[in-house]
């Protein structure tokens, strides 16, 4: 396993050091490393390394969601709140309902076969948005109007409302029938106990670190990420939005102890390199692109309509808000990307005997292969064109 960590740090860092160098996302050289490596490429990584790459993942998120939180204030959600609440819907209901659609006619699926497809494909990628977020909040773009805030608080919800919705419609297949309207009022339960689990830690990470004040800071960091660690983990276990359970902890340190939340932000800042390099290697590694290759060019078509209703939905969600037309633009690109939901729950269909497993997962992968880069490059290329920087803050901050 140790060659294993050596191939991803190294292949990892080099290749997003040559993606940068041409003004691409790093994050896509990763990926491309990710592929290289894994059992679509030359197959260099130990089955172990892959067996707990979920693990990995799940780690490396988790570190990026806390800088998520550490930097999302009070203020700041009162004023992106009711059009972070309507992007948090609406996109994902519009693409769900054309992938439903366009899955029935152009494969002939069942209508459940493409209900399933439909809430795989339409999840947005946490690991894609939040860390292109926290790029363009450290370069001050969109600061103004916190839009990179708005998509990091709505593209979290948009995860819980399309993993809920594939739950439901694999519970349908499993038993044959499900509780359609009880599955749909536990969003918002979810949601809310998601963030009150996150608040209840986070008040307790505070207290302790109120007693104890000489930790040092190296300490209160560990002891942040096994509190965040530990939402996660009860997060899933409950049926609750463990996402924002994580993001609410460093929220509520941020309100209580800003001191100690800018101290552990950069601390995480740094800790955010290695491990970013695990997210983006490993997602790249579970990329199966002879999978792919089985949805051929109406997988294209159907991904490429889903993504133009995901598109009328942002534009439909951010009408009449306070952001201009170009800032509703740049919202929509950053809606594009998937890859963290889509490898994860990809291939649960085909596990679980839904006819058609195999083709589901072709275009779960593909949906990955498409998006990611377009909207990583989206969000790169376009964020300086269409959002503003105050006049105080150089360009060259980008």
């Amino acid at each position: 396993m140790l060659y294993s960590i050596v191939l991803i740090l190294t292949v990892g860092l080099i290749l997003g050091f040559v993606f940068s160098r041409f003004r691409l996302p790093g994050l896509l050289g990763m990926l491309l490393a990710g592929i290289l490596l894994g059992p679509s490429g030359f197959d260099l990584l130990a089955e172990s390394m892959l067996d707990i790459s979920q693990d990995i993942r799940e780690l490396a998120l988790i570190i990026i969601l806390l800088r998520a939180g550490l930097g999302i204030s009070k203020e700041t959600l009162k004023r992106i709140g009711n059009t972070a609440l309507k992007l948090s819907f609406i996109p994902v209901i519009f693409e769900g309902a054309a992938v439903t659609l366009l899955a029935r006619y152009i494969f002939a699926f069942s209508w459940l076969q493409a209900a399933i497809l439909a809430f795989i494909i339409a999840a947005v990628s946490p690991a894609v948005v939040v860390p292109s977020m926290l790029k363009l909040k450290q370069a001050q773009y969109g600061k103004e109007k916190e839009i990179p805030t708005l998509v990091l608080a709505s593209a979290s919800i948009d995860d819980v409302f399309a993993i809920t919705m594939f739950s439901i419609f694999m519970g349908i297949f499993r038993s044959g029938e499900v509780a359609v309207a009880a599955n749909l009022s536990q969003i918002p339960i979810k949601i809310i106990g998601g963030i009150a689990l996150g608040a209840i830690l986070g008040y307790l990470l505070v207290k302790f670190f109120n007693r104890y004040t000489k930790l040092n800071l190296t300490y209160q960091t560990l002891a942040l990420l096994i509190a965040a660690i530990f939402a996660n983990v009860l997060g899933d276990y409950l049926g609750l939005a463990s996402l924002l359970a994580v993001m609410t902890i460093g929220y509520l340190l941020l309100e209580k102890s800003k001191g100690l939340a800018e101290d552990l932000s950069a601390v995480l800042n740094k800790l955010w390199i290695p491990a970013e390099v695990f997210l983006f290697v490993l997602i790249g590694a579970a990329v199966q692109i002879e999978v792919a290759y089985q949805a051929g060019l109406l997988g294209v078509l159907l991904i490429a309509g889903g993504l133009v209703f995901r598109s009328c939905g942002v534009l439909i969600a951010t009408a009449g808000s306070y952001l201009n037309f170009k800032e509703r633009i740049f919202v929509l690109i950053s809606y594009l990307p998937k890859a963290t939901v889509q490898a994860a729950i990809g291939a649960v269909p085909l596990a679980a005997g839904v006819a058609d497993g195999e083709l589901i997962l072709a275009l779960a992968v593909m949906s990955i292969i498409l998006t990611a880069p377009l909207g990583a490059i989206g969000i790169e290329l376009f964020a300086p064109k269409l959002l503003t920087v105050p006049e105080s803050t150089p360009l060259e901050q980008k």
